[in-house]
């Protein structure tokens, strides 16, 4: 008895489900946004025919990365978007200093710090860099998703390379980092502003998301002048690793969430801060318990 065509393609396709996942996930840093994508490009395969398909797995590749590549571009054109994206799947852990026996725990927040360094380059510097750097996808394929030719788009995946090996990456000098933040909060704690100025980049971002939706600060000064993290409400607060990058969690005197705050370093000084005070979205997350 010959097997259904559209039950053998279905099978197919699920034996590629996780892969395509994966690739989706590493370009657009959103679990969400992964599904989302692979379901079209299922979609997708079920309208093509499949004689013109000679390499299914290739197929699939090339049409999540097609997806993933317009969803890239239009963050770019939405800066919000982006915004919202990169706190779509937040991931907070206590940042302590982990036992032997933790560090298998921690792989995944390893990744996390990853996606942040992927978040400096170009939506096609990040796409030939997982495609090729993390999947090995042949750098030909990738260029008929970018549209270059093939010696461009290895161009395109160097000067991606490049940048992340020179990217300060959280979690490759966390203790560093760690110790900007901490002067940053012992700072805000004291009020004092010179303290803050010399932590923080004179072109640092403050992006706070409330509930009545995003409040943006640029430069240090006017940062500095606001900072009160450690103020007010707060009644305890505690390191934590926020997607894996250094921040910290408050919380009230009745014990209910405050904020979550992340800090992005770059060469010993604070490039950006979000913090997330949105009572909803703070309920969403799986969050630690005060010290």
């Amino acid at each position: 008895m010959t097997a259904d065509p559209s039950v053998l393609v279905s099978e197919a396709f699920e034996a590629q489900r996780d892969r395509l996942r994966a690739v989706a996930y590493r370009v657009l840093g959103s679990h969400a946004d992964a599904e989302d994508v692979v379901q079209e490009a299922w979609m997708r395969l079920v309208r093509q025919d499949e004689a013109t398909i000679g390499n299914l797995a290739g197929w699939l590749t090339t049409v999540v990365g097609r997806i993933s590549l317009d969803l890239l571009r239009a963050r770019q054109a939405h800066p919000e978007t982006a915004y919202e994206q990169e706190f779509a799947d937040l991931v907070v852990t206590p940042d302590d200093d982990p036992a032997p026996d933790e560090q298998v725990a921690l792989a995944d927040s390893v990744g996390l710090a990853l996606l942040v360094v992927l978040d400096s380059l170009t939506p096609s510097e990040r796409l030939a860099f997982v495609l090729h750097d993390m999947f090995a996808v042949p750098f030909q394929e990738i260029g008929q998703i970018l549209g270059k030719s093939t010696d461009a788009t290895k161009m395109v995946a160097s000067r991606a390379r490049r940048k992340v090996r020179t990217t300060d990456r959280p979690a490759g000098r966390g203790r560093e980092h760690r110790a900007v933040v901490q002067a940053f909060g012992a700072a805000a704690l004291s009020g004092d502003f010179e303290a803050l100025l010399r932590v923080l980049d004179p072109n640092v971002k403050l992006t706070v998301d409330t509930p009545d939706g995003l409040v943006v600060t640029l430069g240090s000064t006017k940062v500095a002048t606001g900072a009160r993290m450690f103020s007010g409400e707060v009644a305890r607060h505690r390191p934590v690793l926020v997607n894996g990058i250094p921040g910290h969690m408050s919380w009230g005197p009745d014990g209910s969430p405050l904020s979550i705050i992340a800090f992005t370093v770059t060469e010993g000084r604070i490039t950006s801060i979000h913090i997330v005070v949105d009572p909803a979205k703070l309920a969403s997350v799986h969050l630690p318990t005060p010290d």
